[in-house]
């Protein structure tokens, strides 16, 4: 297998460094696969489900700006040389809107669609775009690390795949903490081992210990990853003791201020480079970030970061390796006339050679192996050290946003209730007491 894995992590390098063709609302993603290609593929035997030649539509974003679109179709077409795959874009700002737009009225012009996020996955299924998946895929559901129970809908049925699965991690500033003569993060650390080593890295270097971005997810979602409870039931008292003890954080100087950070839009990233914080918990996307700022660092007249990454924080008793996570997914149009072929091509994105080569470009598939996490660590710029790559390997990963018909409502009332908790408008026992009376309206209205 590891032969295998390292022969196609080979050929999906050569094909991600390939210029992305094509512009405008739709691309070909190629014509025919090079020689090297060719030559593999005629060495498997591979050919789509049907053997006849097939010409898939696939709905992405952002495909000039993306490398795993390309190094994914130029993927399967290798191995399936009788199927084009196209890709219309759909732009990122409001892709899940513009998907059902497309796809309203039963239009069958697209056939494989990608699902950006839950509420818009929520939005397909209650609308019967999407053909279900359950007796279509062929990769064991547990692969998946307890997603696909997360993306089952109440009819026992889930609707889409996951490809891709971004994970959230601790970034460490390496000198900040030899500046203070602390031992590193450990990759398995409570979330009030997390607050101790915040307080004392500030106390000794005047350094803000961690760093918590404007989102609701940064502060909010330590609380799920007991794996107990959810953001979508109505009742919030568990968000309480992570409420508390962050705006304590704040009010110590531990953290940057959350009202500030919205006035002055400081991103989280530049807090980081900038080294005005020794920690952030952030998403696994920001490692590709950190890579490509510490690759132009001399270009641009600044100093390269020395990182690393262990494991999130966890609440005791849970284990280390649970954290909080977004999916990207894929799902068949109800309407298309390819089915068969399109859904070989789900299958092919989540077997071990489409995981590796997304995981090539750079990017975490869904599905996650030793293997895997070797490609990721030997990119350029990944950190050496064993505890760095050690960070890659998690336990459980507790969607952001659950499956929930009223997701997008659920949502803004968190938000809206979070950013008066974070600025000192409402108390933590008023903010949780609104977030409990709305979403509980919500979810009996």
């Amino acid at each position: 297998m590891k032969k295998a894995l390292a022969l196609t992590m080979a050929a999906a390098m050569a094909l991600s460094l390939a210029a992305c063709g094509g512009s405008g609302a739709s691309s070909t993603a190629s014509s025919a696969a090079d020689s090297t290609a060719a030559s593999s593929a005629e060495a498997s035997g591979a050919e789509s489900a049907s053997g006849d030649a097939v010409t898939l539509n696939w709905a992405v974003w952002d495909l000039e700006s993306t490398a795993y679109w390309k190094a994914m179709a130029d993927g399967y077409m290798a191995a399936n040389p009788n199927v084009t795959i196209e890709m219309t874009d759909l732009g990122s700002t409001d892709y899940m809107t513009q998907l059902a737009t497309q796809l309203a009225g039963g239009n069958g012009e697209l056939d494989i669609l990608t699902i950006k996020d839950i509420p818009g996955y929520s939005n397909l299924i209650n609308l019967g775009m999407l053909e279900p998946m359950n007796d279509v895929l062929t990769r064991d559901t547990a692969d998946f690390g307890g997603v696909m129970e997360q993306l089952t809908a109440e009819d026992g049925n889930f609707y889409a795949v996951p490809f891709r699965s971004d994970f959230w991690v601790v970034y460490y500033n390496k000198d900040i903490f030899d500046q203070a003569g602390i031992a590193y993060p450990s990759n398995d650390m409570t979330f009030d081992e997390y607050d101790a080593l915040a307080r004392e890295i500030t106390e000794k270097t005047g350094v803000h210990g961690c760093h918590y971005h404007t989102w609701r997810s940064a502060v909010t979602l330590f609380g799920i990853l007991d794996g107990q409870h959810t953001i979508v039931d109505g009742n919030y008292d568990f968000l309480k003791p992570y409420y508390e003890t962050i705006l304590a954080q704040q009010a110590d100087g531990i953290c940057a201020d959350y009202g500030e950070l919205k006035t002055s839009s400081l991103h989280y990233s530049a807090a980081f480079e900038n080294g005005q914080a020794a920690m952030v918990n952030m998403g696994s996307w920001f490692i590709a970030t950190l890579q490509k700022y510490n690759e132009e660092a001399a270009a641009n007249g600044v100093d390269p970061v020395n990182w690393g990454i262990v494991k999130y924080p966890h609440p005791d008793g849970v284990q280390a390796g649970s954290t909080l996570g977004t999916v990207t997914s894929l799902g068949v149009n109800v309407n298309s006339a390819n089915k068969e072929a399109a859904e070989d091509f789900v299958n092919w994105c989540v077997s071990d050679e489409g995981a590796a080569a997304i995981a090539a470009t750079g990017t975490f598939p869904a599905v996650s192996s030793s293997e895997i996490n070797d490609i990721i660590a030997a990119t350029e710029g990944f950190p050496e050290d064993d505890a760095s790559k050690e960070a890659l390997t998690t336990s459980a990963v507790y969607l952001e946003m659950p499956l929930s018909d009223k997701a997008s409502d659920i949502e803004q009332v968190l938000n809206t209730e979070h950013d008066a908790i974070m600025t000192g408008a409402e108390t933590v026992d008023e903010g949780i007491a609104n977030m409990n009376e709305q979403v509980t309206a919500i979810l009996n209205g």
